[in-house]
């Protein structure tokens, strides 16, 4: 688990390398804009917990000077096909929120996404109440669920 959280954050640091270098010029002053956010998906997240043997990680770059957040999500051993996948907000820990931002269908795993926020989503994401969730048949309201967590170097 701790190799898996090293290379998360790794690739997550080898991304906003990446982006700044893409910029060209104020390389460190895109750099400073970049902010990473991970979490781990579980059954036991959800609000009420529920026993799904599935588990998954959302991890995410948000680019404060232009609002747009990217990710990437993994999943496996859901119940069922993802029927669909959201971040939600504003939230906080153990509490259920509206879709804040939907993913595009179909899901699969790996997938990845991007969109730009409003601001008032931007500023849930960075006060941390934002969660990511998927849904299948079997849970509707959602099977496995966590919330995005700034990564603090």
């Amino acid at each position: 688990m701790l190799s898996r959280r090293i290379a998360t954050r790794m690739s997550l640091a080898a991304l906003a390398v990446a982006a700044a270098a893409i910029t060209g010029c104020g390389v460190m002053n895109k750099q400073s804009s970049l902010v990473a956010f991970t979490t781990q998906l579980r059954g036991a997240n959800e609000v009420p917990a529920n026993a799904s043997p599935g588990s998954g990680s959302v991890d995410a770059v948000f680019d404060t000077s232009t609002n747009l957040l990217r990710w990437k999500v993994n999943y496996t051993r859901l119940t069922g096909p993802a029927t669909a996948g959201h971040f939600h907000g504003p939230a906080a820990i153990g509490a259920n929120a509206g879709v804040a931002l939907g993913w595009a269908s179909p899901l699969s795993s790996p997938m990845d996404g991007s969109a730009t926020l409003t601001p008032a989503q931007a500023a849930d994401l960075m006060a941390g109440r934002w969660y990511a969730n998927i849904h299948t048949a079997a849970h509707p309201a959602g099977e496995v669920r966590g919330q995005m967590t700034m990564v603090r170097n």
